[in-house]
């Protein structure tokens, strides 16, 4: 099996780990043939730490018009995925994006138009929060009832501080690119609508500091889904004490719940919910590989743009509250299936 030849455009954290960890850990299928970021010394320095084989771009644009990729990982901030995709599937290359899709509602349905047009192209999203073992074992027992008649969902995004120290950029606290709904809603958004059904109206109340350049300070939503069930949902840069990312379920015979992301708790009901261990054997991950498998005709799990359109409808109605502070339907929206 001929390996496959792989482009990375943006070496911020996504970008470094996919040639740190995932190349290498990949190496007898895939070979790392270009990269690109903005800042020569970055380029050239993570070049040499990853062995310094690929060409180098300091220009999207050109690599894609000069690579010889099978695949491009788009790891930029969301405004570039648009035209950084539109370009690779011009040129034959399959797209594995990272999320959110794009940098608006609009930009994400063409993209997920294009990828239409050029269906015998992957197009790939970066969601692989589904695929996480505990995630996998919490939508199993959701769909097998464990929680009974569920009564309440609450959806916590909570931070002591936005960007997180270890999130520093000159985009993740913008208003136009960056936040936390961005960010961090995107994974729990696609998640939802992957174990519970579509979102089809959303209500929200945000406050946004004086600083219009600046992202979301407070949220307050609710996501309504299919069933007419709402999830509420509680976002903030303010909480005192450590982040909560986290996902409660609670039904007539107990409670479900994804506690800072990955830990899975459970209980009856009346009782107080305890950890559930579960192996990460049990997972999918990582998506990479999935990618992979789906590049060579083998089974694999992963996520496309259709899916990533979706996740966007919902994001940009949350993070655009409906004049009046009603519900923004969205149901004539949402993508079932693409013609």
């Amino acid at each position: 099996m001929s390996k496959t030849k792989l482009a990375v455009i943006g070496l911020g954290n996504m970008g470094r780990r996919m040639i740190h960890r995932l190349v290498p850990q990949y190496a007898d299928r895939v070979e790392l043939v270009a990269l690109c970021d903005s800042s020569e010394e970055n380029l050239r320095s993570e070049s040499e730490a990853a062995g310094g084989s690929a060409k180098l771009y300091t220009d999207y644009r050109t690599l894609l018009a000069e690579t010889d990729a099978d695949l491009v990982y788009i790891a930029v901030p969301p405004s570039m995925h648009f035209d950084a995709a539109r370009l690779a599937f011009e040129r034959g290359i399959h797209v594995f994006c990272e999320k959110p899709l794009a940098n608006s509602l609009e930009e994400a349905r063409e993209m997920m138009e294009l990828a239409q047009r050029t269906n015998s192209l992957l197009n790939i999203v970066h969601f692989s929060f589904p695929l996480e073992a505990p995630v996998l074992e919490f939508r199993r027992r959701i769909a097998r009832g464990d929680a009974g008649q569920i009564r309440q969902i609450d959806l916590y995004l909570e931070f002591p501080q936005w960007p997180r120290a270890w999130q520093q950029n000159d985009w993740i606290s913008t208003r136009r690119e960056g936040g936390y709904l961005l960010e961090v809603g995107i994974h729990w958004i696609q998640m939802i609508q992957q174990t519970f059904g579509p979102i089809v109206a959303v209500k929200s109340e945000i406050e946004f500091p004086e600083d219009e350049s600046l992202c979301e300070k407070t949220v307050r939503g609710i996501l309504r889904l299919e069933n007419g069930l709402e999830i509420q949902v509680f976002g903030t840069d303010r909480r005192i004490g450590d982040e909560r990312v986290s996902l409660v379920v609670q039904g007539s015979a107990g409670t479900l719940a994804l506690e800072n992301w990955g830990n899975l708790f459970a209980g009856s009901a009346g009782e107080e919910p305890q950890p559930i261990e579960v192996s990460e054997e049990n997972g999918e991950l990582p998506i990479f590989k999935q990618v992979l498998n789906l590049l060579n005709g083998e089974p694999g799990t992963a996520y496309d743009f259709r899916d990533g359109y979706n996740a966007q409808v919902v994001l940009e109605a949350l993070r655009n509250p409906a004049e009046g502070g009603g519900f923004t339907e969205l149901t004539g929206r949402l993508i079932n299936e693409l013609a």
